[in-house]
């Protein structure tokens, strides 16, 4: 019996040949017990498939036999554990990692192609928010406030098209130990409220803007002099 097990399998048995390199499997083979091999290669110029009915796990294990790092894909979902998780291009260079610190994208777009964009529930850090060109950015906060703050300085430009800023109570620019400057070729304040008056032949189609005490302002038709204080009653 001993002579009949050395004769097949001295150079293998069924789809199992033994060659100079090793063990050679061909189709389809099914272990049903753990397998321990230093390299596992596929044919030159075809793929190598795991097929499993539940899940696939690999394991990277210590000296002790402790799990390192461990790659799970099932039917669910593909899971990594690990100290460290990176994905890298042929050359070298960092597309994306994450760690207990961290999470890195080092690609030079990064691009969210969901319908509601992108949701922050704490604060972003970033030198730079820009849109596609000719595709419009838009910051918008539903429910609660939209705060930009810089050390030095928030620039907001808009090269080729329009700006708006729009809320649904109450719109502040304040400046604590600065100024603020409106340098436009027109400046429109379309809605502001009008002063009463009573019509005389001295009086232009002209209106000048007053200020209350309380920062409000007014439209006063024009006169020989100020009307702003006739129109007072506009600052209550």
């Amino acid at each position: 019996f001993y002579v009949i097990s050395v004769l097949l399998f001295q150079d293998g048995m069924g789809n199992l040949r033994i060659t100079d390199k090793g063990l050679k499997l061909e189709g389809d083979s099914e272990f049903l017990q753990p397998l321990y091999a230093k390299e596992i290669q596929s044919r030159p110029g075809n793929a190598l498939y795991f097929k499993s009915a539940r899940n696939v796990t690999v394991n990277i294990l210590n000296d002790q036999t402790k799990v390192l790092t461990q790659l799970i894909t099932g039917p669910k979902a593909v899971e990594a554990y690990g100290k460290k998780f990176e994905v890298k291009t042929v050359s070298g260079k960092l597309l994306f990692s994450a760690d207990n610190n961290e999470v890195v994208v080092g690609a030079e777009r990064l691009r969210v192609l969901g319908a509601e964009g992108t949701v922050f529930p704490k604060s972003i850090e970033t030198p730079n928010v820009r849109a596609d060109p000719f595709k419009e950015l838009r910051l918008e906060s539903p429910t609660r406030s939209l705060v930009m703050e810089a050390p030095k300085g928030v620039e907001i430009n808009a090269e080729a098209g329009n700006m708006e800023a729009t809320c649904r109570t109450e719109l502040r620019l304040e400046s604590k130990d600065g100024e603020i400057k409106l340098d436009a070729a027109k400046i429109k304040l379309p809605r502001l409220p009008h002063g009463s008056y009573t019509p005389t032949g001295t009086r232009q189609k002209v209106f000048e803007i007053c200020v209350c005490a309380n920062g409000r302002l007014f439209l006063s038709q024009a006169g020989t002099g100020s009307t702003c204080q006739i129109n007072t009653s506009v600052c209550l």
